[in-house]
């Protein structure tokens, strides 16, 4: 693969403090985010505002997170308008991708009916969100109502390709048992879209950890080189499957500060998957 793929960061890690998540994320040399879904929005009617709030900091949105109880009847025609809204506000961006992220809790394994509904208002909201030229692109995730391998197959095998697209979570997928990997390779034809986090070891080394005492949890996700997951066989499948579009860095809690965080994926990201972040002398 020639071509390189572009990274961008969720400004999760900064909470709701988005002003500080755009300005260090712009400090740290990230030229593309995502952010809160709802934080976004509070911009639907002021789209011009919120464009030059990211501009002012070097910023342009990479996608936005979607989703819902896909596997609820009850609650299929809100989840669709719900996409729906959000590829509308996406679309007048200038956005072409929206994350659709299964509801949760997860309530044991997702059955037959539930999966059968999972699919058919997948298909109903991709298609609408395809309408307004934004690609949908599927995310399981651990603790919603797809999480496991059968559940992805059962989705992916069930929705209409030309519509319902992609999101591998490297850390999801591996949390749920699966080879980030050989998933890729799988549905890599498919793949719009991608989120790039790391796994906590079970018994995390003190040092590789600034601020961990040892008598305190670690979030289950931990910042890219810390964790357990071994990036090369992951990056040679994204190469193998021709994916050249968003890798988006996620880390839900920073087990040091936010700006730490996305410093150390920034530098992992830079110096191990040879992947450039900064494009300037950005610090």
């Amino acid at each position: 693969m020639t071509a390189k793929n572009p990274i961008s960061c969720h400004l999760i890690t900064w909470g709701q403090d988005l002003e500080t998540g755009m300005r260090e994320a712009h400090e740290l040399g990230y030229q593309a985010c995502e952010t809160f879904t709802h934080q976004a929005l509070e911009y639907e009617d002021r789209v011009d505002e919120f464009k030059e709030t990211l501009l002012s900091q070097g910023l342009i949105l990479s996608a936005l997170y979607g989703g819902g109880r896909f596997s609820d009847p009850s609650k299929a025609d809100e989840v669709i308008e719900y996409n729906t809204r959000v590829a509308r506000f996406l679309n007048a961006f200038g956005v072409d991708r929206i994350v659709f992220g299964p509801g949760g809790p997860r309530e044991g394994k997702t059955g037959a009916e539930g999966l059968k509904q999972m699919v058919k208002t997948i298909n109903e909201a991709a298609k609408r969100t395809h309408d307004l030229g934004v690609l949908a692109c599927v995310h399981p995730h651990i603790g919603t109502e797809l999480q496991d391998r059968d559940e992805i197959e059962a989705v992916m095998e069930g929705t209409d390709p030309d519509y319902v697209h992609f999101c591998p979570d490297t850390a999801h997928l591996a949390a749920a048992g699966m080879d980030p990997a050989e998933i890729i390779r799988k549905y890599g034809s498919r793949m719009q879209y991608m989120h790039l986090k790391d796994l906590t070891p079970e018994n995390p080394d003190p040092a590789a950890f600034s601020d961990f005492k040892g008598n305190e949890a670690l979030p289950i996700f931990c910042e890219l080189g810390l964790g357990t997951l071994d990036f090369g066989p992951i990056m040679e499948a994204v190469r193998d499957v021709g994916y050249t579009g968003w890798l988006t860095v996620e880390i839900d809690r920073s087990t040091s500060t936010p700006r730490q965080s996305l410093a150390q994926c920034r530098d992992f990201v830079e110096d191990k998957l040879n992947l450039p972040v900064r494009f300037t002398d950005a610090g």
